[in-house]
């Protein structure tokens, strides 16, 4: 049981970075061949952002609350939603404002599903299964490495029009990856409930409930203002993260732009995608590995690094094969930062900011990606891509000093 659950959540996330592939990465390439401007679709791309902001606490505040529908069969009507919207990009025409919207409600709804499926790891567990998330996730980073390598010699052969239609199969193949794994989570659970019957005592579910209150009101207890008050070189740190993702945001959402600045085409784009999105899994896997020998913060300080060395090199890039050479910091980069930052939080906050710690984080990342694809489209249109490239370098340098200066002076609240 245990082997079939991690496999079918791992196809969960594989199938998911495969649509992110489609409906995200190479947005930008079929908004361009249906006559947008960068800056409508950095309008777009930004506008969903916003969307999804606004959209997530809704959503999970639903999954909690409703007796009828768990985190699988809501994003499996979501994920329906996102086949009957990939219908508006065979209908609208191109320029039109309905296929804005149709990109904008596809990757809102993408968006919303990752925070859901990063929960639903928890509840499999509840059929008694330890699941695997750092495997999983690299599932989903070497699904979309080999998908986008070879999507964008598709796109380049074939023309933009197979974009929706790799949308709806990929969708297909996302709702049968979590009806695959919500039928074995389902007949999982039924077995555990039948052992904890037999096993737990009346004691111990009051104990567990006493424990599970407590843990609330502790929650509870620290705002938002009070957190940021007893935290404030993390707040300050994270504030240096609005920098280093900025440029995390411009290399997945406008490498298109940036191929075609040095002479590449749009298989270039995909395989550099590609190129990128795998050299993250060897770090994610090993992690654990590599934070027995070095501390969150020494580990923290090189990925801020590796940020700015890899956009530096995108930016001087005068030929594709640098553009290559730049993706080679991904492991010591957005990999290492990316796990680093959720030890990092855990170790440093206490039990009822630990939450409010990760939230930060993502809102950050959040906040950032607005900015870059809002106004990383006006750039583009303005002076473009090398001038993107540029600002997204200094951006990113600045957020690294930051971190680097303030990651030392974060204090513990354990």
């Amino acid at each position: 049981m245990g082997k079939i659950l991690n496999s079918g959540y791992g196809a969960v996330f594989g199938t998911y970075w495969i649509i992110y592939a489609v409906v995200s990465s190479f947005a930008s390439v079929f908004m361009l061949a249906k006559g947008y401007t960068n800056s409508q679709i950095g309008v777009t791309l930004a506008a969903a952002n916003v969307l999804a902001v606004i959209m997530q606490p809704l959503i999970a505040d639903f999954v909690d609350r409703s007796k009828k529908l768990d985190v699988i069969g809501t994003t499996e009507i979501m994920t329906v939603c996102m086949m009957v919207f990939t219908i508006g990009m065979f209908t609208f025409k191109g320029g039109s404002l309905g296929l804005c919207v149709v990109f904008v409600l596809l990757i809102a709804f993408h968006t919303v599903l990752q925070p859901l499926f990063n929960s639903l790891a928890f509840r499999l567990e509840e059929a008694g299964v330890s699941i695997n998330f750092g495997i999983a996730r690299s599932v989903g980073s070497l699904a979309y490495s080999i998908f986008v390598a070879i999507f964008g010699t598709i796109v380049e052969h074939f023309g933009i029009n197979v974009m929706p239609i790799a949308s709806e199969i990929s969708c297909l193949l996302l709702i049968a990856s979590l009806a695959f794994t919500g039928y074995y989570f389902n007949k999982g659970k039924k077995q555990a409930q039948q052992r904890n019957i037999e096993q737990e005592t009346v004691e111990q579910r009051a104990e567990t409930i006493v424990e599970a209150e407590e843990s609330i009101e502790e929650e509870e207890e620290i705002n938002l203002i009070q957190f940021i008050k007893r935290n404030k070189m993390f707040f300050i740190m994270n504030l240096g993260v609005l920098g280093i993702f900025f440029s995390n945001a411009v290399l997945n959402n406008y490498m298109a732009q940036i191929c075609d600045g040095v002479g590449g085409s749009t298989e270039d784009m995909g395989r550099i995608l590609g190129v990128m999105a795998f050299l993250e899994i060897p770090t994610m896997v090993f992690f654990k590995q590599l934070r027995r020998r070095f501390s969150c913060q020494f580990l923290l300080k090189i990925a801020a690094i590796g940020f700015t060395v890899k956009i530096a090199i995108c930016w001087l890039a005068n030929s594709v094969i640098m553009l290559y050479i730049g993706q080679l910091f991904q492991p010591v980069s957005f990999a290492l930062f990316l796990p680093g930052m959720v030890y990092f939080s855990d170790e440093m906050m206490s039990r009822g900011e630990a939450v409010k710690g990760q939230a930060l984080f993502t809102t950050m990342i959040t906040i950032t990606t607005i900015f870059a694809t809002l106004f990383g489209g006006m750039i583009l249109d303005a002076s473009g891509s090398k001038m993107l490239t540029f600002v997204s370098t200094l951006l990113t340098a600045a957020g690294a000093l930051v971190i680097i200066f303030a990651i030392d002076r974060v204090k513990s609240n354990k």
